[in-house]
């Protein structure tokens, strides 16, 4: 649930930033999951700390799933920066006139995926040559034996998320310090 969450917040801190991201070396495969395919609902507030290079940021978010739609709100510094809603058919977004628009919300809802949807859902829609490694407290999306994209667990409602072809790292802590179901 963090993961989704911090994903989400982490793109749209990224392309926030006031320098250009670098064009990634490799295009990440976009997952669209059905909702219902988290497997249970899921409501969280949570504090994420981005960093793009030596640029760093704080956002709040909030997401919530249940069987027929995914919400995310994200917000900087008491500003609403993007809400989406999605339905496993189409996304809707709202967006701030200053948020970049490099923030895709397709890649929000794709990375939030990789971090909180069951592992055997993703791989199911990950095209070839992608694959996802986990093991342990890790996830690891690869093409062609690279990694490009870690997200690790570290406990007590903390992720960490390395996104190696768009250049960023996200940190999400659970606003009451507790893990998501």
């Amino acid at each position: 649930m963090r993961r989704l969450i911090a994903l989400l917040v982490l793109c749209c801190a990224l392309l926030s930033c006031a320098s250009p991201p670098p064009q990634p070396s490799v295009a990440l495969p976009m997952l669209a999951l059905a909702p219902a395919a988290l497997g249970h609902e899921l409501a969280v507030q949570q504090r994420l700390h981005f960093a793009f290079g030596a640029q760093q940021r704080d956002l709040e978010a909030l997401l919530e799933v249940d069987a027929t739609e995914v919400r995310l709100a994200v917000q900087a510094l008491g500003q609403a920066g993007v809400r989406l809603s999605w339905d496993g058919q189409a996304l809707q977004q709202q967006r701030a006139p200053w948020l970049p628009p490099q923030v895709q919300g397709e890649r929000v809802l794709s990375d939030l995926q990789f971090t909180l949807w069951p592992i055997e859902a993703i791989r199911a829609a990950l095209p070839v040559p992608w694959t996802l490694d986990a093991a342990g407290n890790e996830r690891r999306l690869l093409r062609d034996g690279v990694v490009w994209l870690v997200v690790v667990d570290e406990g007590a409602g903390r992720y960490r998320l390395d996104n190696r072809a768009d250049g960023y790292r996200l940190l999400i802590e659970s606003a009451d310090g507790g893990a998501a179901p």
